[in-house]
């Protein structure tokens, strides 16, 4: 089992420091992008790249065999209300052993472990059975599995293992609910205030529409796992001739979170049918966006992240376990996230399996005074070597 030198533990937690104070909001990853790549070259990756699209990736092993995929993403979400925070968000600020700050749990602190778990490889002369694949992607938070799409079916990465290093407070993640977004728009007819009943008001129709989606909510389906399906309107707004104009449009965005058996034409036919059953004139679609990102690589994304789930007796999960037996001394708990990963895409789109593990509790992304404990991102990068050299023995 390989161990960090004081030395080392020291440069870890400097390289975590650093990249927290490194603003990388969706779409500015460039600054961070570049503090990775360069300290990825510093500590023994074989080779190091920037793609197209401004992933960074590290390559460590035989340049043969089997391929294992560690993938991180480098962006954050914003800070919002600085006054919120008890401390400056790009600081990296560290007291009693826990460093806080945007991006600190997720997911800095995992980038960097990453990178010292391969320096752990390198600096004890390990000799792996196939490539060890380093994948810091942009673009995540907007439209998660986007970059690791890209990477996996136009830059021809194609792992056959994939490790996710988003926060799991040093459990196995081995899975997640899926999301949508839909984009429904309710139609009206326009007309003077003065004489409502001489129109359709879309407000109120756009109301029905919405008490449906609250009385369809316990029919959702449910997974032993994973849980309930879900269903919010998290956006609303409407347009009209003027203030005192009844609105002929009604617009909504609506949140829904697919467990297990749930999919996007279910998703979409559960509104369409309390739209026909209320007599409503709506259109309902899956959202999509343009994303550009800091290269200027662009990309048209419909926002539809299926669920996905590991068995737990796969040998990847398997080896996980073994990784962090032989690491830290204990039997890992077995956990899944609330939030939608880039396993949306590695294994709910392309099959391949897909397990998470990482330092930061999931009850620190996005909020304020976000962090991460620094003794569980030593941790992390123990489990990162080891769990290599379960997955490509020599």
């Amino acid at each position: 089992m390989q161990t960090l030198t004081t030395s080392d533990m020291q440069e870890l937690v400097e390289l975590a420091v650093k990249l927290v104070q490194t603003p990388s909001v969706s779409g500015q990853e460039s600054a961070v992008a570049q503090l990775l790549a360069a300290a990825m070259k510093r500590h023994g990756f074989h080779d190091v790249w920037t793609d197209r699209m401004g992933n960074v990736i590290g390559r460590y092993g035989a340049g043969r065999g089997p391929r294992l995929l560690f993938d991180g993403h480098m962006d954050t979400i914003d800070v919002g209300d600085r006054g919120a925070w008890s401390r400056d968000p790009f600081a990296g600020v560290v007291e009693d052993g826990i460093l806080y700050g945007r991006g600190a749990a997720d997911m800095k602190a995992a980038l960097a472990a990453m990178i010292f778990g391969v320096k752990l490889l390198a600096e004890s002369g390990t000799q792996l059975g196939g490539d060890l694949f380093v994948a810091f992607v942009v673009q995540e938070e907007p439209c998660e599995g986007m970059a690791a799409q890209v990477l996996c079916e136009e830059e021809g990465l194609a792992p056959d293992f994939v490790v996710l290093g988003e926060p799991t407070n040093l459990a196995i993640a081995l899975g997640q609910r899926g999301r949508i977004e839909l984009d429904v728009t309710v139609h009206g007819r326009s007309g003077h205030a003065a004489a409502p009943q001489q129109a359709v008001n879309a407000i109120n129709a756009a109301a029905r529409l919405i008490f449906g989606i609250e009385l369809l909510q316990p029919s959702l389906l449910t997974d032993p796992v994973l849980g309930q399906g879900t269903i919010a309107v998290t956006h609303i707004s409407s347009t009209a001739g003027s203030r005192n104009a009844i609105p002929d449009r009604c617009d909504l965005v609506v949140d829904r979170r697919l467990t297990l058996g749930e999919t996007e034409a279910r998703a979409v036919n559960e509104l369409q049918q309390i739209s026909r059953r209320e007599g409503l004139h709506a259109d309902i679609a899956t959202t999509e966006i343009t994303v550009q990102t800091y290269t200027g690589f662009v990309r048209r994304v419909r926002k539809y992240y299926p669920p996905w789930l590991m068995p737990e007796k796969s040998p990847l999960v398997r080896a996980a376990v073994r990784a962090v037996e032989r690491s830290l001394g204990y039997s890992p708990r077995l956990t899944t996230w609330q939030f939608s990963t880039d396993g949306a895409y590695t294994l709910g789109t392309a099959g391949i399996p897909t397990i998470g593990f990482g330092p930061g509790d999931e009850r620190h992304v996005h909020t304020v005074n976000e962090q991460v404990v620094l003794a569980d991102v030593t941790r992390a990068a123990r489990v990162y070597a080891q769990l290599a050299q379960e997955l490509l023995p020599a």
